[in-house]
């Protein structure tokens, strides 16, 4: 729909798993809520996996406008991607991460994404383990190692001091 700006934040929705569910919100403006469906309501259907649901107003949507769709080449040089796993609390959210990221405001960190996340054995109580990847690439040239590495640190530094993650080793 090409509408652009929308964000994500934690939510309680009554009919969604509690530390599963989001809001959906367009330009500040709550259009809707996603999520995985709570345990009672899955049982209740006789769901055997579990299910995901999203609500969107379309009307909100719809009536934001749409954004130009923007023409671009492919990239002429490569791109380089390093993963980063971090043991951060439960309550720092991926899109939180990704935020500080792209703040940072380097012209060659082309995209955040969330590769994993894990909770469980080998963790302390309350945290849990996210994998991000980060992607470097210039316009104009191949970036050299040694750019990246020093990008990367920055970027890494910036999530432990951020958030109190620490690197999983």
């Amino acid at each position: 729909m090409r509408v652009g700006g929308l964000g994500f934040g934690p939510a309680s929705v009554r009919h969604l798993r509690e530390g599963q569910a989001a809001r959906v919100t367009l330009g500040g403006v709550e259009v809707g809520s996603l999520g995985r469906l709570s345990e009672e309501l899955a049982a209740r259907y006789k769901f055997r996996q579990p299910v995901y649901v999203a609500e969107v107003s379309l009307t909100a949507l719809l009536g934001s406008g749409e954004r130009p769709a923007r023409y671009t080449p492919l990239p002429r040089y490569p791109g380089a991607a390093r993963d980063i796993s971090l043991v951060a609390g439960r309550g720092v959210a991926y899109g939180e991460l990704r935020g500080a990221v792209l703040a940072l405001g380097m012209e060659e960190c082309r995209g955040v994404g969330l590769v994993d996340v894990y909770e469980g054995v080998n963790l302390p109580e309350g945290k849990r383990s996210l994998t991000l990847r980060v992607e470097y690439r210039a316009d104009d040239r191949t970036l050299r190692d040694e750019e990246v590495d020093a990008m990367h640190a920055r970027v890494v530094a910036t999530l432990e001091e951020g958030f109190g993650a620490q690197l999983r080793g």
